[in-house]
């Protein structure tokens, strides 16, 4: 399981919110990714996670972007825990 801590005003660079304006919800990259790249090699789908949470501005570590590949990877359940970090 990864964790992430996030502040309340860039939640929508995590999650899809559609009364949000942030264009490049993290979720929805994950999710695109977890359909077209199951199967493939981590290697391959680290940098399009890597590029997906720049594009969101969030601070993922290689360790758990790899995490993250892995579970693409196998077709597992990825758990992310989220901190809300105050204003």
């Amino acid at each position: 399981m990864g964790e992430i801590t996030v502040s309340v005003q860039d939640m929508d660079h995590l999650l899809h919110d559609p009364k949000g304006t942030y264009g490049a919800p993290y979720q929805r990259a994950y999710a695109e990714l977890a359909v077209s790249h199951r199967g493939r090699p981590v290697a391959e789908i680290v940098p399009l996670l890597r590029a997906a949470a720049d594009r969101a501005l969030l601070g993922f570590t290689i360790a758990d972007l790899r995490e993250q590949a892995e579970a693409i990877r196998s077709g597992a359940r990825y758990e992310l825990r989220v901190r809300v970090a105050g204003r």
